[in-house]
C-alpha cells in the first residue's frame, strides 16, 4: 500500500519499501518512517554572514547542522555528494536535539543555522532541536530552497527567526529543467514567509547562459520589490561548475554587477555579491552612510545604527539586531 508524504511539495506517493524523491522518508509495513533523525553529515561553527544572512544579528557565529539529501534534483547542485545521497552512502554523525543546543552554547553561538542541505526534510528533528533552543535563548534560522508543503511550512513559521532562501530563478522552465520541480511553489511560499514577518534574505546563484539574462534578472528584482519588499537583503551569488554542470564557466564579475545595477534601478535598497571579493558593505540607503563593513566573513561595525535606525538621518533599516 503506497503513502503520502505530506513534509514538502513533492507530495510522494511512496509505495511500500521505497523512499520519496529526498531519499530518507521510507513506506515501512504503510508507516511514513523517518530513517534520518538524529543523523547529521556536517557540523560547524560559522559565522552568521556565511549562511548568507547580513542583516541578522550581525557578527555573531551560529551552530550550524546539515543532514542528507534534497527535495530537489538541481543539476548544478554544490552539495550534491550529500544532497542526492543515501543516509547509508555518506559519512554521518548521530546526534540529539540536546547535544546540538549543548554544541551550540558551548561555541558561544547566538543560533543553530539549519543548512548544507535542504532541511525541510529533516523536520521532525529540526523541530525538537528548536524547541529546545527556544528554552536558551537560542535563535533558528533556516537556509532553504523554499519547496515547502503546506504543512510542513505552517510548522516551520512557529519555530523559525531567520531565513535565507535559495531563489535559483525567476524561470519556471529554469525550475522545471535543472531542478524537476514547480517554480510557483516557491513563489509563494517566500511570499507567505514575508507575510508572517519573518526576516528574510534571498539568494540568487546565477549561471551562465542559463538565469544571467536582463530579462530573467529584471524579473526577479521586480518579484522581490512589488511582491515582497525593496528593503529585504538580496544576494547574487557566483557560480562554479558543480555536479552535472561541471562544463559551465564560473560567473563573470560583469554578471554579477549587472545584476546589482538592475536592483539599484528598482530600488532594491540592500544589494549584496557572494563567492566573489567584491563590495559588500552596507549602507544607509538614504543618506549613504556606511553602517558595516566586511572583508569576507568579517563584518565590522561602524556604530552608527541607533535604535535600528540611521544614525545621521535617522532612516529606518532592515536590521535584526541583538
Amino acid at each position: 500500500m503506497s503513502i503520502q508524504c505530506n513534509i514538502c511539495a513533492n507530495y510522494c506517493n511512496i509505495s511500500e519499501g521505497s523512499f520519496g524523491i529526498c531519499k530518507q522518508h521510507k513506506n515501512v509495513n504503510g508507516e511514513l518512517v523517518d530513517c534520518s533523525y538524529g543523523i547529521i553529515s556536517s557540523a560547524a561553527v560559522d559565522s552568521i554572514e556565511k549562511k548568507p544572512l547580513y542583516h541578522f544579528l550581525h557578527r555573531t557565529k551560529t551552530y550550524s547542522i546539515g543532514g542528507i539529501g534534497c527535495n530537489m534534483a538541481c543539476l548544478h547542485c554544490q552539495n550534491y555528494i550529500i544532497s542526492q545521497g543515501y543516509v547509508d552512502l555518506v559519512d554521518t554523525i548521530k546526534i540529539t536535539p540536546s547535544m546540538v543546543v549543548e554544541n551550540a552554547l558551548f561555541n558561544n553561538c547566538k543560533s543553530i543555522a539549519f543548512t548544507y542541505n535542504e532541511p525541510t526534510i529533516h523536520l521532525s528533528f529540526y523541530r525538537d532541536v528548536a524547541l529546545l533552543a527556544r528554552e536558551k535563548n537560542l535563535k533558528i534560522v533556516f537556509v532553504s530552497n523554499g519547496y515547502f508543503s503546506q504543512e510542513s511550512l505552517s510548522e516551520i513559521l512557529n519555530f523559525v527567526d531567520a531565513f535565507n532562501i535559495d531563489l535559483k530563478s525567476i524561470s519556471s522552465d529554469f525550475y522545471k529543467k535543472i531542478c524537476k520541480v514547480d517554480r510557483d511553489v516557491v513563489l509563494e511560499n517566500i511570499k507567505k514567509i514575508y507575510h508572517a514577518g519573518k526576516h528574510l534574505e534571498i539568494t540568487n546563484l546565477i549561471i551562465n547562459n542559463l538565469n544571467d539574462s536582463f530579462s530573467d534578472m529584471s524579473q526577479l528584482v521586480n518579484f522581490v520589490s512589488n511582491e515582497l519588499d525593496t528593503s529585504i537583503p538580496l544576494h547574487f551569488t557566483r557560480s562554479f561548475p558543480y555536479y552535472k554542470m561541471q562544463d559551465i564557466e564560473p560567473t563573470k564579475k560583469e554578471t554579477l554587477l549587472k545584476a546589482e545595477e538592475i536592483a539599484k534601478k528598482d530600488k532594491i535598497e540592500n544589494i549584496y555579491i557572494g563567492n566573489t571579493p567584491l563590495n559588500n558593505n552596507s549602507f544607509c540607503p538614504q543618506c549613504g552612510e556606511l553602517l558595516f563593513k566586511r572583508n569576507g566573513f568579517s563584518t565590522q561595525n561602524m556604530n552608527n545604527i541607533v535604535d535600528g535606525y540611521c544614525k545621521t538621518c535617522h532612516f529606518k533599516l532592515n536590521f535584526v539586531i541583538d
